[in-house]
Formats: structure tokens, sequence, C-alpha cells
């Protein structure tokens, strides 16, 4: 085989892992990440479509030349980022002129006269971190001395700011345990405008990703409004992050299944329930919540609020809704496996199915082949100047819940099943749900329809 081939036949593999890991678990994704040539790995470093979870899994367990080429990816959405904020970006920026007299006053002493202990900046972070972390990362410019342990006792003892939380994790080297400890707060406390801030911030500096954050988020509440963040201004997640929290969320979430009373009980509970996600999950499961966690919510009500209601009904499965659309709809589905003359054509035909309600993303995903362009939203909504900005976001969403589903029902937590998929999505012909009948079937694989 020539070199040419050789290196077509690695650019395209690595394509289509970066597609499959967007579906896996961390564990799952770690093992596909071991068994990838140095070839393959070196493009999967520089794809575009790198998920974020598995960026943060390259540079947390992969070698230097991994952070070599992620350091240099401009798409990857995680650490280091060039251009985006991080402890460089910070460090050049000057501390204001009226801030050090503000802070003398505060200390009782200059800060020039020895570095700060633990209790004195976490002091000063509880007053200048309120909302946004301008003023903190300003504090943090200081000479400290910081200790981790300390610091997760005062927090958990008086939770910090959001604001001060998210410029800890921009510039301070804090450990994996630290980290996580940040994220929890008091069930108690009401959730202001900022408090996602520090969730969002740890996936998009690589500090965790989305399954350790659904781990470690304390209240639960906090987790599943992570999983459906409504519409705000600010630091939020982007399309693929939103994508991928809610994957996450809804492993967690795995135990429930579709029981309506569990589901019941899940909201009942999840306004009070002190402890993270998966803990409630196995509280309401075992019939132990109501002794686990109050109901209460924390302004002291019964009712869950309405953004909390509205972010389970999103993540609670759904019956399958009655098709419409008559002649009309069975037309598109067929044209689905007919791909048009041109690219484009292909495009303003699926997006315009789309925009008349004849078809879904779940719908491309199962009957659009092959199945690797059903992955990859290019292939049936058109390139965008950021993976984040696709203008039908719904159609996105759709499709990665649809895939994480049939994902999750055909290959479980087989590490082997999903390679199997990973080396054959390359070359085969058919639809999603073909190929992962033909690899958990074990028969060989057609590349034909």
């Amino acid at each position: 085989m020539s070199t040419a081939v050789e290196d077509r036949d690695s650019r395209r593999l690595a394509w289509c892992v970066a597609h499959v890991l967007r579906h896996a678990s961390d564990h799952i994704a770690l093992a596909l990440l071991h068994r990838l040539d140095r070839p393959t790995r070196k493009y999967l470093c520089r794809d575009e479509w790198l998920p974020a979870s598995a960026v943060t899994l390259l540079l947390r367990h992969g070698g230097e030349a991994d952070r070599h080429y992620i350091a240099r990816n401009p798409h990857v959405v995680g650490r280091p980022l060039p251009g985006l904020p991080g402890p460089a970006r910070y460090a050049r920026r000057r501390t204001p002129a009226g801030l050090l007299p503000l802070l003398r006053a505060e200390l009782g002493r200059d800060p020039a006269d020895g570095p700060l202990t633990t209790g004195e900046l976490t002091g000063l972070l509880r007053r200048h971190g309120i909302r946004r972390p301008r003023a903190a990362l300003d504090v943090l410019r200081l000479p400290y001395e910081l200790d981790p342990d300390q610091l997760a006792a005062e927090h958990a003892r008086r939770p910090l700011p959001p604001g001060s939380t998210e410029a800890l994790l921009l510039v301070a080297d804090l450990p994996e345990k630290t980290v996580r400890a940040l994220l929890m707060a008091p069930a108690a406390d009401a959730d202001g405008p900022s408090w996602h801030r520090p969730a969002v911030r740890a996936v998009r500096m690589g500090r965790l990703t989305h399954e350790e954050l659904v781990a470690c988020v304390a209240p639960a509440r906090r987790t599943l409004l992570l999983g459906h963040l409504p519409a705000c201004p600010g630091l939020r997640w982007t399309l693929p992050e939103q994508a991928g929290m809610r994957a996450a969320v809804t492993r967690a979430l795995a135990p429930l299944a579709d029981d309506p009373r569990l589901w019941s009980e899940l909201l009942r509970h999840a306004p009070g329930f002190p402890g993270p996600l998966p803990e409630l999950v196995a509280a309401v499961t075992a019939g132990t919540a109501g002794t686990a966690g109050s109901p209460d919510g924390p302004d002291g009500s019964d009712a869950p609020h309405d953004d909390l209601a509205r972010a389970v009904r999103r993540l609670a499965p759904t019956a399958a809704e009655p098709a419409t659309g008559g002649v009309e709809r069975e037309l598109a589905l067929a044209s689905l496996a007919v791909p048009m003359e041109t690219v484009e054509e292909d495009v303003r035909w699926v997006r315009d199915c789309l925009d008349r309600g004849l078809l879904t993303g779940a719908d491309v995903i199962r009957h659009k082949l092959p199945a690797c362009w059903a992955l990859d939203e290019v292939h049936w909504l058109g390139a965008v100047d950021h993976p984040d900005r696709y203008d039908r976001p719904g159609a996105v969403l759709a499709a990665r819940a649809e895939a994480d589903r049939l994902f999750a029902l055909a290959l479980g937590e087989d590490p082997d099943a999903w390679w199997r998929v990973a080396r054959t999505l390359p070359d085969f012909a058919g639809t999603l749900p073909h190929l992962l009948l033909r690899v958990t079937d074990g028969d060989s694989v057609s590349t034909r329809p």
C-alpha cells in the first residue's frame, strides 16, 4: 500500500473516530484512543470535530505529541486554547490602580509585605468575585501561598462566589480533587445568574470531562439544569458542549429507564437533594430519596422551579410522535438514501425538509447513508464558520441524542464493539442502524447498503 493511501486512510479513520467519541463514555473513549496507531492519533488531535471530553482525556493521558497537536488545533474546545481566556492572557492584564489601596484596607497590611495566606486569599475572593472573574483575577495576580485542602475546607464552610471559583479554575494550578470540591454548594443556596459559569469553565479549560462534571456537581438540580441551560447572555455551552453535557446527564439517568413513577420522584426530590445527581438517581431507584434529602426547593417551596421542570422534561424519554406529512414525508425519508448530484443541492433539500417539518434530526441519523455522513452535520446542514453556530440547533441536538441512544442500545459498554464500529464506519455504505446491527450480530460487515 502506498504512503498516500495510508495517509488518506488514517485521516478518514481519525475523522470517523472523532464522531464516534461524541457518543462514548469516558472509559470507552480511552479504550478507543489507546487502539489508534500514531498517524491516526495525530490526525485525530488535529480534527475539527474532536469533542471536549476527548480533548481532556488526550491531554491527561496522552503524550507530548498529543499535547503538541491539540495546542495547535484552532477548533478544539479544550485546554490549552490559543486566543481564548487562559493563564497567559490574564497574566498580561494590569491590576487597576485603585485596587491595591482597597486591598490594603481590607487586609490591614500591604500585600507587598508577604504572600497572602489561604485564609486571606479566600476572604478577598469572597468580596471581589461575586459574578464575573475579572476582579478575582486581579486579586490572584498578587503573590499568595495556596493550600488546596484548606481552600476546599473554606469553600465547604462558606462557598466562594461563582466569579472567584471561575478565576481559580482559570489561573490556579489546582489538583482535580480541589476542582471537584469547588463545584459543590449547599442545597439551600439559591441559584444566581452566574452559578453555571464555573461548571462550563471547568469543561472549557479541560479540568473535567462532562461525565466527571455530572459525578461531582452538587446539588443535583444544578446538574439537571446544566443538561439544558436556558438561553442567557455570557459564558454558556457551545452547541457541541451542550450535546456532550446532555449525553452525560442522560447516561446518569439511565437507571430510571422509562418508569414514569421514578421520573416523578426524581422531579419531586431534585430541588432539595444536597448530593450529586448519581446519588439522587440511586436513592430514587432504591426508594430512599425521601430520607436522603428534603423535597423542598432552595426557596422553601414544594413545587420545583419552572427551569428545573423544563430540564427534566427535555431529558426524560418520550413516546414517538405519530408521523405526519404523508407521501411528502415518505419521499423525504427515501431521499436520504439517494444523494443529490451535488452536496450543495443535498444540503438545500434536507434543510428545506427540516424547515417544513417533514424530517427531524433523528430521521437523518436513522435513514441517511452512508452512516459517516449521517453523523457529520456538515453533510446535511452545510459547512459553518464554527461548529457551535448552526442555525438549526434543534436538529443537531436531536440527531446527537438519537445517535447516543442507538450507540448505547446496540453497543452498551463493550469496548471491542465500539472499536469494530469505528474501524468499519469509514468504508460502510449503509445506514447507522444497519451498521450497528451487523456489528452486534457478529456477521461480516458489507460495504454495500
